[in-house]
């Protein structure tokens, strides 16, 4: 498959989501030649390359398959569907704790991706196999998430609270039950509660600003 230049321009410069591009800093600087080998990879299927949000993404039918991305310690391989995979040389990781459907494949050397070429493009081709089904993650419901006990408690109490949280979208309010009920400890879960009633009562989730 032919390579596309604006991902030819990101392997150069960057991607540019930040003033580092084009710099010794870049994170694409720093792990461009695992990111060459990478490449070469995907572009032995027959997904096409794109560059979506700054970074090589590849498709099929205008599907996002699978992404490439770097990290400060890493660079990976993204699934959209990776839940779905089987998997054989446990390889996956979730790249956040309540990931439902992407998973990613970290590396931090090039050697490494050289290595693993052959099994990269069959989990690639299997990806692509997915998409072609129309197979879909089957992700938990809004009614699924816990609501955690302190934050329950809180709005039994305070009803001004309880309204303002009713009015969140159902992202944000999953935000604040992942916070909150992210704690282990109930003291620890009650101060997150408190902490987040400002953002509450102004309508916004707990990852905005």
């Amino acid at each position: 498959m032919k390579g596309n230049p604006a991902v030819d321009e990101y392997l150069a410069e960057g991607c540019g989501r930040c003033d580092k591009v084009g710099t010794p800093e870049c994170k694409v600087n720093t792990w461009r030649e695992g990111l060459v080998e990478l490449r070469k990879v995907v572009l032995e299927t027959h997904l096409v390359e794109d560059r979506k949000w700054g970074s090589p993404c590849y498709t099929f039918k205008d599907q996002n398959v699978v992404m490439i991305g770097t990290f400060k310690t890493n660079f990976v391989l993204s699934f959209m569907k990776g839940a779905l995979l089987e998997d054989k040389e446990k390889l996956l990781v979730a790249p956040g704790e309540n990931t439902q459907s992407g998973r990613v494949i970290r590396f931090t050397d090039a050697k490494r991706v050289v290595e693993l070429a052959p099994v990269l493009k069959a989990y690639i081709l299997e990806a692509i196999e997915l998409h072609k089904a129309g197979v879909r993650v089957k992700l938990k419901k809004h009614d699924d998430y816990e609501v955690p006990f302190e934050l329950r408690q809180a709005m039994d109490q305070d009803e001004d609270l309880k309204e303002a949280f009713n009015t969140l979208t159902p992202g944000r309010q999953r935000s604040y039950f992942l916070h909150i009920g992210g704690a282990k400890q109930a003291k620890t879960r009650a101060a997150r509660v408190e902490k987040c009633r400002d953002k509450i009562f102004d309508g916004k989730g707990f990852n905005e600003y």
